[in-house]
């Protein structure tokens, strides 16, 4: 298969940034009023988290159909913690995600066992996982049957 090209365009205002993709599908990242934005789309770090819902969704369909597991559905309870003096510029403090932790929901007529298999084939191949672990975030998973 050939490499894929990704690509977004975006235009920014105070902290507000509307995003549209290659496919023009669009989207709003913004900061709370809080922090000085307009409240009109989710924080991008939790846009991030969002993305590794997603692609964990995505991938984890994938894998099902490859190696023949029943997934009816899936729910994920991400949450992810970091020290914010980096990213307002204290050296020495890293301005990312120093863990994360997913929670999973699998629904399945499939074992726990299955499950884990599902879930370390997923963790492998999701595109967003291995850049949050090739950062050295401390991820933590738990995948359980609903």
């Amino acid at each position: 298969m050939a490499e894929q090209t990704f690509h977004v365009t975006s235009n920014s205002k105070g902290l507000k940034t509307d995003i549209e993709t290659a496919d023009q599908h669009k989207l709003v990242i913004d900061e709370p009023e809080k922090m000085g934005g307009t409240n009109e789309g989710a924080d991008p770090l939790s846009t991030l988290l969002s993305s590794l819902a997603g692609c964990e969704t995505v991938v984890a369909n994938l894998v099902a159909k490859e190696i023949d597991f029943d997934l009816q559905s899936i729910d994920f309870d991400i949450k992810g913690s970091l020290d914010p003096r980096g990213l307002m510029g204290t050296e020495g403090v890293r301005p990312y995600f120093q863990t994360v932790t997913i929670n999973a929901k699998v629904h399945t007529s499939e074992t726990q066992e299955r499950i884990n298999e599902l879930q370390r084939i997923t963790d492998e191949r999701c595109p967003v996982f291995t850049t949050l672990e090739a950062a050295d975030v401390q991820l933590t998973a738990n995948w359980e049957k609903a």
